[in-house]
């Protein structure tokens, strides 16, 4: 390698500014959530149709083995930013003015095979699959690691889904629940932290995986409140989803999903970088 160019300064990593918001916005999303489901109410609610009916069949097939039912089922938790891409898409077209319809849904779906990661400032579509990727590889690590914790501290074994509540969830001391629910939380912070906004900003803009992430861990570094009660927000949708014998996931993803668009839109001015539906220079 020429000296000259070994000796070349690295270009410093540019994010999309970020914008500071008031602690009550999140609800504000759900409620643009709520428009756009009601602009396009098929559409919308056929993700959270089709997340719930895999929901079933994976508790149908896993209902007396609760490692592989808390694998899935987490890895569904944490890679719901990537399942909900052409809800992104459709909201960004409602914001637009453009026509929605599933063939939106299959152009946002089928566009990553269409890309190609040969581009060194962007991949495309790609870059949503990696990301998605290190999401799932998030949720494996988390299931690893809430086995061990379980199996090393509970008296019990545990294999089932009532094995879990009766020795672990409903034990008389409780210890080894509030350490596991502490663990939880320690562990899905970052991970929230990181696809807050980082979804939305790839499909939406030509970023790479590693600006899309840093970009998010500024929204909440910015916005640590309204981002805490985004958080809790999510987590309570999701668990009334769930509690729901997972009929509620039929509401609950789609409105997840769209408010997540607006979170981004929000809290993310990206208008410096070119969008990814344009041509590639």
């Amino acid at each position: 390698m020429p000296h000259s160019l070994r000796n070349r300064p690295a270009s410093p990593l540019v994010l999309p500014q970020v914008r500071t918001i008031g602690l009550l916005r999140p609800l504000a999303w759900l409620t643009l959530a709520l428009r756009d489901i009601a602009r396009a109410p098929l559409l919308s609610l056929a993700h959270g149709l089709v997340l719930a009916l895999l929901g079933a069949a994976i508790l149908s097939l896993g209902y007396n083995r609760f490692w592989f039912v808390a694998g899935t089922l987490s890895g569904f938790l944490i890679v719901g930013p990537m399942l909900a891409t052409s809800l992104y898409a459709i909201s960004r077209a409602l914001e637009r003015g453009e026509r929605v319809g599933l063939g939106l849904v299959w152009q946002t779906w089928a566009s990553w095979q269409r890309s190609h990661a040969g581009q060194a400032q962007h991949q495309g579509y790609w870059s949503l699959v990696r990301f998605g990727l290190l999401l799932s590889l998030a949720a494996t690590g988390w299931v690893a690691i809430s086995a061990s914790l379980i199996y090393t501290l509970s008296p019990v074994p545990v294999d089932t889904p009532m094995d879990f509540v009766r020795h672990v969830v409903l034990a008389r001391e409780g210890a080894l629940f509030a350490i596991w629910l502490a663990l939880g939380s320690f562990l899905a912070a970052p991970i929230f932290a990181s696809s807050v906004v980082a979804m939305p900003l790839l499909l939406d803009r030509r970023i790479t995986v590693r600006q899309a992430v840093l970009t998010s861990w500024a929204v909440v570094l910015a916005n640590p409140v309204p981002m805490a009660l985004w958080a809790a927000l999510i987590v309570v949708l999701t668990l009334l989803g769930l509690g729901t014998l997972l009929i509620g996931l039929v509401v609950v993803m789609p409105l997840l999903g769209h408010a997540s668009w607006h979170a981004y839109r929000e809290l993310v001015d990206a208008s410096a970088f070119a969008p990814l539906d344009a041509p590639a220079p």
